[in-house]
């Protein structure tokens, strides 16, 4: 990623992703196709993946791989009739760590999960209520660093409807669905900057207003990132 990472920038006192400074505008890069995000194709893809490279590996400052604690998140992509979405969350307020931040269902890697898969679904399934049942894995994508010292595994999967969300208010202040094609187009995808340190930081930021929930959500970081990632895989 270019300058600091987005889970190193919220550490900066006084720091506000929404007031840094939009540099890039829309892009010229072509959205996904709607055709590339059936389900089928989607299970293809991640069956015989397409030579790719991903845009972001994590943060250039983030301690040594040894140190790094496996963690794990599930990148839902829920099967409506209308079109695919993603299920995010949005953390509370009041957490120690990421407050109030735009993520995917995810954590740690415990010592009692199998794979970093059984990590995702397990946490899918605290935080917001999702059972196994609803979930076809495809599949994961390469791991990405913070600076807060994690090497996250993105769990891909499909979620077939109907289910019932049962949010944990200790760790998730909302739930809420994005397109997936909205998400797959890069005239969505902002790149911001700012300047600290004598430095130019930048990170992607993907704004999205809910209209179920009359909210704007605004999606950055390593989120932002790793969604950037699928849109690379999607559209090689």
């Amino acid at each position: 990623m270019q300058g600091a990472s987005p889970q190193r920038l919220s550490k900066i006192p006084g720091f506000d992703p929404l007031k840094a400074e939009i540099v890039a505008p829309a892009s010229v890069l072509p959205a996904v196709p709607p055709e590339k995000l059936q389900a089928n194709v989607l299970r293809q893809r991640f069956a015989q993946p397409p030579v790719w490279r991903p845009e972001f590996s994590g943060d250039p400052y983030s301690i040594r791989e040894g140190q790094l604690r496996p963690a794990a998140v599930l990148v839902p992509i829920i099967l409506r009739e209308a079109g695919s979405s993603v299920l995010l969350t949005q953390r509370t307020a009041h957490l120690s760590s990421h407050a109030g931040q735009v993520a995917f269902p995810g954590g740690r890697v415990d010592a009692e999960d199998a794979s970093v898969v059984a990590a995702a679904l397990r946490e899918a399934r605290e935080e917001v209520g999702l059972e196994s049942e609803h979930i076809e894995v495809l599949g994961t994508m390469p791991d990405y660093l913070t600076g807060t010292g994690f090497c996250v595994t993105p769990v891909v999967a499909l979620v077939s409807p109907p289910f019932r969300l049962n949010l944990q208010p200790s760790e998730v202040a909302h739930a809420f669905e994005v397109p997936l094609q909205f998400l797959m187009d890069p005239r969505h995808h902002q790149q911001r900057r700012f300047r600290w340190d004598n430095n130019e930081r930048s990170f992607y930021a993907m704004p999205y207003r809910s209209e179920v929930q009359a909210q704007e959500f605004f999606i950055w970081g390593a989120t932002a990132a790793m969604l950037r990632n699928l849109y690379w895989l999607l559209s090689a």
